[in-house]
């Protein structure tokens, strides 16, 4: 029945709140898995990659500080 809620979501009701050690630990598992996606892509099409460096690179050197 998709009008339940489902007992396995986030934001239910009997699920205690978060703790700050909680949300951090999933935080750095999004970001090495974000990290991990990005070498992925990097290394599957390589001329996209240095692109994006070259972009990056000329962004740093026009940025004021």
């Amino acid at each position: 029945m998709p009008d339940l809620p489902d007992p396995t979501d986030g934001d239910s009701p009997m699920r205690p709140p978060e703790t700050d050690a909680e949300r951090r630990r999933r935080r750095a598992r999004f970001l090495r898995e974000l990290a991990e996606a990005r070498a992925l892509r990097d290394r599957v099409q390589p001329r996209r990659a240095k692109t994006a460096r070259l972009r990056h690179a000329m962004r740093m050197r026009t940025f004021r500080w």
